[in-house]
């Protein structure tokens, strides 16, 4: 008999949560497992999961918005709650902070074991005055807990430590074994949303001053609009110092492994993250990297400083300047470096992190684990 499992997050709106959430559920039903998809809402620009995949809808309904916050998450529970007793899941797997909480309250005497799985940085994110009341209350009810890095799961009691695993996110196939090529292009890149914690607008500053240098190489930015004012930050930084010709915001791209691979220097400035799928991606091309040593420890994880890539302290732009000038200056430790980055492909391709998740579920379901 299959198993059925139950993957629960808000939705499926581009984010890296989102897209690991999606690519495992793929591959578990292409693994013969009955898989059921429970967000809250429908986002504009989803990632797509295949038609043996069943997605249901456990967020608020007609009417509930009007109500107050505390009855909305109590509802966002309940409904959540009917679903696991309803389709009897063997295993619900949550993603991210709300849902974490909401799926150990719905579960709570249903008998079905709850994976949560910790997405960002705990601090900012896991120390406020209701996470320290709900954490001790729900934590010790999870079956086990999957970790990005080892930064986060230092972040939390020995009781989740115990029983639980750091599993790096699935590289896409499609950014895997891409020739290297010819010649790289007069570009730094970088990919990802426009938002605060990106510290997109310290890239911006810190090129405009390689730009001095080198004249003849832009800046390109992948990404979508988060809508938190970021874009718009950018978009003025580079009205106010006439940057336009050599600075793009080239919006987000469904064909990053053609739009990156060639470029110079792949420029990663975030002030803190859980384990970016874009920093393994640029990788896994063997793109020249300098990344930020961004809390909690996401960037460490997988690069060391001169071995895989160069890493600089967060909130840096004088760092971030001599790091791209750098690579920029010496193209055969770019190479190099490339060369090495390469190598997250064998321990982060989809099959070996699908195994690690399917040994991991597999142990808790066939051991009890509730």
């Amino acid at each position: 008999m299959k198993r059925k499992i139950a993957f629960h997050l808000n939705c499926l709106e581009q984010g890296g949560a989102e897209r690991v959430v999606s690519n495992l559920a793929n591959q578990f039903a292409r693994e013969g497992y009955e898989v059921l998809l429970a967000t809250e809402w429908y986002g504009e620009n989803e990632f797509s999961i295949d038609r043996e995949v069943r997605r249901v809808h456990v967020g608020l309904r007609e009417g509930d918005e009007k109500k107050s916050r505390i009855a909305q998450f109590l509802l966002r529970v309940k409904y959540l709650r009917e679903f696991m007793k309803t389709e009897r899941p063997d295993i619900l797997i949550a993603f991210a902070q709300r849902a974490n909480y909401r799926a150990l309250m719905a579960a709570s005497g249903t008998g079905i074991p709850v994976l949560i799985s910790i997405r960002t940085d705990p601090v900012g994110h896991y120390d406020a005055l209701s996470d320290k009341i709900q954490i001790p209350l729900l934590f010790p009810r999870a079956a086990g807990c999957v970790f990005q890095t080892e930064g986060q799961r230092d972040f939390f009691a020995p009781y989740l430590q115990e029983n639980s695993r750091v599993i790096l996110n699935p590289v896409h196939d499609k950014y895997l074994d891409v020739p290297e090529p010819v010649e790289r292009k007069k570009e730094v890149v970088q990919s990802g949303r426009l938002v605060d914690f990106k510290n997109q607008p310290m890239l911006l500053h810190a090129f405009m001053e390689v730009h001095k240098k080198h004249p003849d190489y832009i800046l390109k930015i992948y990404g979508g609009d988060s809508f938190d004012g970021t874009k718009e930050i950018l978009e003025d930084i580079i009205e106010k110092n006439n940057a336009g010709s050599y600075i793009r915001l080239m919006g987000a791209s469904d064909s990053l492994e053609k739009d990156l691979v060639d470029a110079a220097v792949y420029a990663f400035s975030s002030d803190w993250e859980g384990l970016p799928n874009a920093l393994l991606e640029a990788m896994a091309l063997g793109l020249p990297i300098v990344a930020t040593d961004c809390p909690c420890g996401g960037p460490r994880t997988v690069m060391e400083d001169g071995v895989n890539g160069v890493l600089i302290p967060i909130k840096d732009p004088k760092a971030l300047e001599e790091g791209i000038n750098r690579l920029i200056e010496n193209p055969g430790l770019g190479e190099q470096l490339g060369r090495n980055a390469r190598k997250i492909g064998e321990i982060a391709n989809g099959a070996a992190i699908f195994r690690q998740w399917r040994d991991y579920i597999e142990e808790i379901v066939g051991g009890g684990r509730g």
